[in-house]
């Protein structure tokens, strides 16, 4: 009884159809992008609770011999998508939406020159929809899509209206570890680095997108230990100073903590902690942490340095005879040899506990590329000097004196240790007590006088 399902059907029709009908096929798909992009009715009979309107369009993006059509229909699902929310994407997931599209992009990749706007519509459906598709990485690695947006990040660097989406895809195809690892090997870090500095207020939310997608990629140790070989602590952390001087009015917190996140996921390596240590890190973090505390608004990145520079820290064992604390426990006796002496003849600036976090590095790094993770968790640092055992935390209760000694207080105290029952006059035997159910109201014990 309405236009968008007397469309909906002719589509249906020219699917099922053995011939081509280009004329009507184009007809028909232009009315409903008009539609769709005209009247709030047709999107919310597109989108309504029964409607088979996407499922439609998806059947007809997957024909082949409709290609020449396949902007229009892209550019009805995205306006869809962008309009009515995350509910719609999620429905586009489970309709299979994200198999379709992946295989459209790889399509339309092998256009020479790829059509710009196709590009920067499948970019962007492809990032709104990933969040809610837990096997996109898998899905893209599968069908070789993965380094297509790579690719075209390479080739279209000045171009920020199509490196935007295709980095937000990046950014969601990290989340999987393998294909961190495969695009950290095709040089997407050094990528990263090359649009993230010099500093500049210019595309603030391209660099903001870019620093996320470095941070989820540096997650990996294989990425984390190549981006440390270049010698990008040292670039992170002047660009973290960069931005924290020029950036007085704070309305660039996020990039700020962008920087900060990358710097976190490369210090969970051995080899990142040293690199950071040797950087000067601690005194830089130390010194702009001190004057963001006068600001509420910057605590994200006070609680950020804060756990990197813990984590970084040089770790000792108690009693520690250097400057490294403000407490300083002197042991009674210092034995002239043996490990207690070594201890104390170390150097202030000697760390006397051995860092053996990544004495497995490569078994972890071939875990990484044969094990499938997609979890977007973030791997939190473990300190083992915080004790989680609640039973060990709880103070114990011990008596003051012995038992035997307090025996003698029993005299003044027979509530305590006399069993009070009621006896049987005539078995002479304890009474079991029963209450009376009918009992109600207080215990009213009668006075000798009443007795």
């Amino acid at each position: 009884n309405s236009r968008t399902i007397y469309l909906l059907s002719q589509l249906e029709k020219i699917n099922l159809d053995s011939v081509l009908e280009s004329d009507n096929a184009r007809y028909v798909t232009s009315k409903i992008l008009h539609l769709v992009q005209s009247q709030e009715k047709t999107r919310k009979e597109m989108t309504s609770k029964g409607s088979t309107g996407i499922e439609v369009i998806l059947s007809t993006l997957e024909v082949k011999s409709f290609n020449f059509c396949g902007y229009e229909f892209i550019a009805v699902l995205h306006f869809i998508i962008m309009e009515c929310g995350g509910r719609r994407a999620s429905v586009l997931v489970t309709k299979g939406g994200t198999q379709i599209l992946l295989q459209l992009l790889l399509t339309a990749s092998k256009d020479s020159p790829p059509n710009e706007e196709l590009m920067v519509l499948l970019h962007t459906l492809l990032a709104k929809i990933g969040p809610k598709d837990k096997k996109i990485g898998m899905k893209a690695r599968i069908n070789g899509a993965l380094n297509i947006s790579l690719n075209l990040v390479k080739q279209n660097l000045q171009n920020h209206r199509l490196v935007l989406p295709c980095l937000q895809v990046l950014r969601v195809y990290s989340t999987n570890s393998v294909n961190a690892v495969s695009l950290g090997k095709n040089g997407v870090v050094e990528l990263m680095f090359r649009i993230i500095g010099p500093f500049s207020k210019k595309n603030t939310s391209l660099m903001k997108v870019a620093l996320d997608t470095l941070a989820a990629l540096l997650k990996s140790k294989t990425n984390a230990r190549r981006a440390v070989d270049r010698g990008y602590v040292q670039v992170l952390l002047t660009i973290y100073v960069d931005w924290h001087r020029h950036d007085s009015r704070h309305r660039y917190m996020l990039i700020r903590k962008g920087v900060l996140q990358c710097i976190k996921s490369i210090t969970n390596i051995k080899l990142g902690r040293k690199a950071f240590i040797d950087a000067n890190g601690m005194k830089i973090l130390y010194n702009t942490s001190q004057e963001c505390l006068a600001v509420r608004t910057l605590d994200p990145l006070v609680n950020t340095s804060s756990l990197i520079m813990r984590k970084c820290f040089p770790k000792n064992r108690l009693p520690l005879p250097t400057i490294k604390s403000a407490f300083h426990f002197q042991l009674p006796v210092i034995p002239a040899s043996g490990p207690v002496a070594q201890l104390y003849n170390l150097p202030p600036d000697v760390d006397d506990v051995v860092d053996e976090s990544d004495d497995n590095d490569d078994a972890e790094t071939e875990s990484e590329i044969e094990t499938e993770n997609d979890d977007d968790k973030d791997q939190h640092f473990k300190n083992d000097d915080i004790e989680t055992d609640i039973n060990k935390l709880k103070p114990r209760q011990e008596l003051g004196r012995p038992i035997e000694e307090l025996k003698m207080y029993e005299q003044f105290f027979p509530e305590l240790s006399e069993n009070f029952q009621e006896w049987d006059l005539v078995s002479k035997e304890p009474k079991p007590f029963v209450p009376d159910a009918n009992l109600s109201g207080p215990i009213v014990v009668p006075t000798a006088s009443e007795e």
